[in-house]
């Protein structure tokens, strides 16, 4: 249920939780930092071909009719791939995710994201730029199958 005031809404449900007197940013970026912003600004100008490879596959809905954004700001970390309507994230992995610290940190950040109803699928460089065609095969897969409620 939607309740607009000026520039900012009352009461918002999603799923098992309420947002009061949230604004529309807030909820896209969830109280993101100006520095993680800055951030995510250049690790766009600085794409890899992987992300290069599925954002050309993902951008102007061409994925199910889903908006996808790249190098997405959220909370205090920077997504690949992040689709607000469907509260997905998509990860491209490359080989420093095989590292202990990393993979850790990775699943902290999954963690304390999932706590906002934000779900991840992550793929490797590799699967990207070999099986193209099965990795958005699976994203739709997904995104059908589990729908946001």
């Amino acid at each position: 249920m939607y309740i607009l005031g000026i520039n900012r809404i009352r009461v918002l449900n999603i799923g098992p939780m309420v947002f009061k007197k949230r604004n529309i940013d807030y909820l896209l970026y969830l109280n993101t930092e100006e520095r993680t912003r800055k951030y995510a600004k250049r690790l766009r100008k600085k794409e890899t071909r992987a992300e290069k490879k599925l954002w050309d596959l993902l951008k102007g809905r061409k994925c199910e009719g889903l908006k996808f954004r790249r190098q997405h700001p959220i909370h205090y970390y920077v997504a690949d791939f992040y689709c607000h309507e469907a509260r997905l994230i998509i990860e491209i992995d490359g080989g420093i995710h095989t590292d202990p610290k990393i993979k850790e940190h990775d699943e902290n950040r999954a963690a304390e994201l999932k706590r906002y109803g934000i779900r991840i699928l992550r793929f490797s460089n590799e699967q990207v730029m070999s099986y193209t065609a099965e990795v958005v095969y699976e994203i739709k897969e997904f995104v059908t199958k589990h729908p946001f409620k």
